[in-house]
Formats: C-alpha cells, sequence, structure tokens
C-alpha cells in the first residue's frame, strides 16, 4: 500500500487536504492542522504531542502505532479508519464522530469522548482507562475483548452496544447502559455495583 502513497515532507498546516500521503516515522508537536481533511492516507509509527487536529476530517485512512498526547481531536470526523496499536493519553476527542471506526489492540487513557456520536465502531482488545463517554451517542459499538478502567457512560446513549468479552470497570453512568448486552458472567460481576447505585440493600 506505501507504494501507492506519497512520502509527507515538510509540516502539517490547517485548512490543508492531504490525500494518499503516508506519514511514517513523522514526529509533530504542537502541529496546528485544525479543519484538515486526510483522504487515504497512512499513518505509521507517527507521533503527535499536543496539538491541535480540531475539526479534522479522516477518512479511509490507516493508523499503525500511532501516539497521540495531549492532544486536540475535539469535533473531529472519523470515516472507515482504522487504529492498529495507537495510543492515545490525555486526548480531547469531545463531539467527535465516528463512523465505521474500529481500535484495535491500542491503549485509550483518560480520552474523553463526550457528546461524540460513535456509529458502527468497534473496539477490540484495547485498555480503555478512565474513558469519558459521558454524553455520547453509542450506536452498535462493541468492546470485544476490552479492558474498560473507571469508564464514564453518564448520560450516554446507548443502542446496541456489546459490552460482551469485555471486563468491566465502569465507575459512572449505569443507567445509560439500557440498551447494552453483556453476558451472565459481568452480569454477577456488575451486580453489586449496580445494587448499590440503585440504593438496594443486600443482606444475608
Amino acid at each position: 500500500m506505501t507504494g501507492d502513497l506519497t512520502p509527507f515532507t515538510g509540516r502539517l498546516e490547517p485548512d490543508e487536504e492531504y490525500d494518499g500521503i503516508v506519514f511514517d516515522g513523522t514526529s509533530f508537536d504542537g502541529a496546528d492542522a485544525g479543519n484538515s481533511r486526510f483522504l487515504d492516507c497512512l499513518f505509521i509509527g507517527a507521533s503527535f504531542d499536543g496539538g491541535r487536529l480540531r475539526k479534522a476530517r479522516f477518512t479511509d485512512s490507516t493508523l499503525r502505532d500511532t501516539r497521540f498526547v495531549g492532544s486536540d481531536l475535539a469535533e473531529t470526523g472519523w470515516q472507515d479508519v482504522t487504529l492498529a496499536g495507537c495510543a492515545l493519553a490525555g486526548v480531547q476527542a469531545f463531539s467527535a464522530s465516528m463512523r465505521r471506526v474500529t481500535f484495535r489492540d491500542g491503549k485509550l487513557d483518560s480520552v474523553n469522548f463526550r457528546g461524540g456520536t460513535l456509529t458502527d465502531v468497534t473496539f477490540e482488545n484495547c485498555l480503555l482507562r478512565h474513558a469519558e463517554f459521558g454524553g455520547a451517542t453509542l450506536l452498535r459499538v462493541s468492546f470485544g475483548g476490552c479492558t474498560l478502567a473507571g469508564a464514564d457512560f453518564g448520560r450516554a446513549s446507548c443502542t446496541e452496544v456489546d459490552l460482551r468479552g469485555a471486563e468491566l470497570g465502569i465507575t459512572g453512568g449505569y443507567e445509560s447502559l439500557r440498551g447494552a448486552t453483556i453476558d451472565s458472567a459481568q452480569l454477577v460481576a456488575l451486580a453489586p455495583l449496580l445494587a448499590r447505585h440503585l440504593g438496594i440493600v443486600v443482606t444475608d
């Protein structure tokens, strides 16, 4: 695939269109690429430290072993995108729109998806630590093989959300899980937390 793409040179700029570009091992510190469009691009071992990509659009693109630390991805759009082996830490992705996006074998630490719209999104074998889904709309989202530690679903809307096969460490928003599917083992593990949330006292 890389042979059909053009190697990136220079620096990212806001309001630009990047079509058929490969970003191989490129490091961006404090890059400003807000409102840019990335179409049919490939990121391999790239890194974004800080920076502003607000309202950028990623379409038909793949990111491998790419890192985002403290980056502003708010109001970004993602469609037909795969992120494999990527790490996101302290990322602001609130009000982002994601459609047919796959996160595979990644680590997401303190990523803010609040108010976002996630449709046909797959989290596969990922570690999500302190992920914020508050007020987000999740439609056909799955978390197979994932570990959710300190996840918050407060005021989220969940429709056909599949949590089966995930290790659930949910700290808020139990009432928003209506419309989600879990397995029997998860139900047993969640029962004490659900009882506490509903004010049910269990005594023997």
